[in-house]
């Protein structure tokens, strides 16, 4: 118990999971998306999600050439669950995760990446 929640406590404790975790409450996205919306190197975003996604607050699924990221409709532990309850609510004020969230609402990855149809 100690352990899933101390997880999911780090996971939340770096500004830019949590800003992941609030464009994820947004849309499905992929790195590339991301990488564009935090202004990160692929590296850097794909090691927070990893991180994310071992806690339990992002879920993964591939499609075609593309990995897919998202919030789990039903996370795995009641820790996460609330978490990302309590998320739903929290920081929608902060200048930073407005700019991140609008920024984000915009971003598509096929002019991102120009390998779409």
């Amino acid at each position: 118990m100690l352990k899933e929640y101390l997880k999911v406590m780090k996971a939340l404790s770096d500004g830019n999971r949590t800003k992941i975790v609030k464009m994820l409450a947004l849309k499905e996205m992929c790195v590339c998306e991301m990488q564009a919306a935090l202004k990160m190197a692929q590296p850097s975003v794909s090691k927070h999600l990893k991180i994310l996604e071992e806690a339990g607050l992002v879920k993964s699924r591939k499609d075609g050439m593309w990995v897919n990221y998202s919030l789990p409709k039903k996370p795995e532990t009641s820790y996460a669950k609330h978490m990302l309850e309590i998320l739903g609510d929290w920081l929608d004020d902060d200048r930073e995760i407005k700019n991140t969230a609008l920024l984000a609402r915009t971003l598509d990855r096929c002019e991102l990446t120009g390998r779409c149809g």
